[in-house]
């Protein structure tokens, strides 16, 4: 699959976790970094949304410790938080 379907897939499913706050975490952080990711990142991240939502936002907020194997900058990334839309 080339690059700009993986993408397009990734967008998908980053976009409709299944709730709202889900919704805004993953989806956001896709939006934030996802053109400036390598191949390898992309990887990552198809791997890493195979995660339960549950996990993956209890490691966004701290909530939860993270596991070793998704340690690293792309957690850092997802836990700043900053690219989340917040209704006004």
């Amino acid at each position: 699959m080339n690059r700009d379907a993986r993408l397009k897939r990734l967008r998908f499913r980053a976009e409709h976790r299944g709730t709202r706050e889900a919704d805004m975490l993953i989806g956001g952080f896709f939006e934030r970094h996802h053109l400036r990711w390598s191949d390898e990142e992309i990887a990552w991240y198809e791997a890493f949304l195979e995660e339960q939502d549950v996990d993956i936002m209890a490691w966004a907020i701290g909530t939860q410790a993270v596991p070793e194997r998704w340690q690293g900058a792309m957690m850092r990334d997802l836990q700043a938080l900053d690219y989340i839309r917040h209704a006004e």
